[in-house]
């Protein structure tokens, strides 16, 4: 038993390796780990986080109907090993991002539920048929989002600290430690058209696990995601990983603002007629801090120089099983693994931060 868990302790300092044809290990909220699954929602959203102290965070639920609620409850029970929703994150008002949340709570309980005021929203978004479902939905209690705020987690002996904090919403945004000028940069953007939807009042998430960092962006537009890093930089230091703003659409993704983050890795949770457009696609492409992009679902609209490698890609057909993406993160935080289940891609990249 001593020979086994000092094999264990040893992996977690070997050089960081791509190991094809392993199958990765379930999520096990024993071992310290920070896991995070990309559940199929086919183009809408639903990033399960479940910590080292064996809580679950849920951002965003994907569209109405039982496909999106069953593939989330059995992301949460039946890979992730949990019997609930601890929190729920919902980033804007839109029913790809809320929809199944009437159905969620029908087969597993919901606890914290953070939304930002309804009253935010544009009137289309407020008027939405799907909202009052929404709004009927029974969970533990409705917290409304503050800028700034953490969650408040339990933390694991032994982990690195885990922080989930909201950094922007409404258009608004708390710096993060580490701010800076960002002129230089910032001199290439140019502006597109105002969105007027409630995508832009996103809530944005900085996500940090010792030195590890994740950017969830929700559907923020070209503009916002500028304002958030021009003229200052208000995020700090790079980011590790970037879950690609608005499923990769080509209304979000400001390369002002993947530039800035300049993450070794980008997880594009799009569908496969939604999202991963050829602009966003170029400007992950023209990061040169980005290892590896990862899709949960080939844009069969779009041909091969405008996807990323079929063993990086969890769903290749139209009809598909819904399969997922995971990233693991080791308990310090030092090191983070992403592996494609239904290709049997895994690889192992270390922290930016020191």
């Amino acid at each position: 038993m001593k020979t086994w868990f000092k094999a264990l302790a040893l992996a977690f300092l070997a050089p960081v390796v791509t190991l094809a044809g392993s199958a990765p290990a379930l999520a096990d909220a024993k071992d310290k780990r920070l896991d995070v699954y990309w559940v199929d929602v086919e183009g809408g959203n639903a990033t399960l986080f479940v910590t080292p102290a064996g809580e679950s965070i849920l951002f965003d639920t994907g569209y109405p109907g039982d496909r999106d609620a069953e593939r989330i409850r059995k992301t949460v029970t039946e890979i992730a090993g949990l019997k609930k929703i601890d929190h729920l994150v919902i980033t804007h008002f839109h029913g790809d991002h809320y929809g199944a949340l009437p159905d969620i709570v029908k087969r597993i309980p919901v606890g914290k539920l953070y939304e930002r005021s309804l009253d935010s929203a544009p009137t289309k978004e407020r008027e939405n048929e799907g909202i009052a479902g929404y709004k009927a939905a029974k969970v533990g209690k409705r917290i409304q989002a503050r800028l700034g705020q953490r969650l408040r987690l339990k933390q694991a002996k032994g982990a690195a600290k885990l922080e989930f904090r909201f950094i922007g919403m409404n258009e608004k945004f708390a710096p993060h430690k580490g701010a800076k000028d960002n002129q230089e940069l910032c001199a290439t953007t140019k502006e597109k058209p105002l969105d007027q939807s409630d995508n832009r009042n996103s809530l944005v998430t900085l996500v940090t696990f010792g030195p590890f960092r994740f950017f969830e962006g929700g559907d923020i537009t070209w503009n916002t995601e500028a304002k958030l890093v021009c003229p200052r930089n208000l995020v700090g230091a790079p980011i590790d990983v970037f879950q690609i703003d608005h499923h990769g659409l080509d209304q979000s993704n400001n390369p002002v603002l993947v530039k800035t983050l300049a993450p070794t890795v980008a997880v594009v949770n799009n569908g496969p007629r939604k999202g991963g457009e050829m602009g966003s696609f170029e400007a992950l492409k023209a990061t040169p801090s980005i290892q590896t992009i990862y899709q949960v679902h080939r844009n069969v609209r779009l041909g091969p120089e405008l996807n990323t490698a079929p063993e990086l890609t969890a769903n290749q057909d139209e009809d598909c099983a819904g399969n997922h993406i995971k990233l693991s993160v080791d308990p310090k935080g030092r090191t983070y693994t992403v592996s494609v289940p239904a290709t049997n891609h895994e690889k192992t990249y270390e922290t930016r931060a020191p």
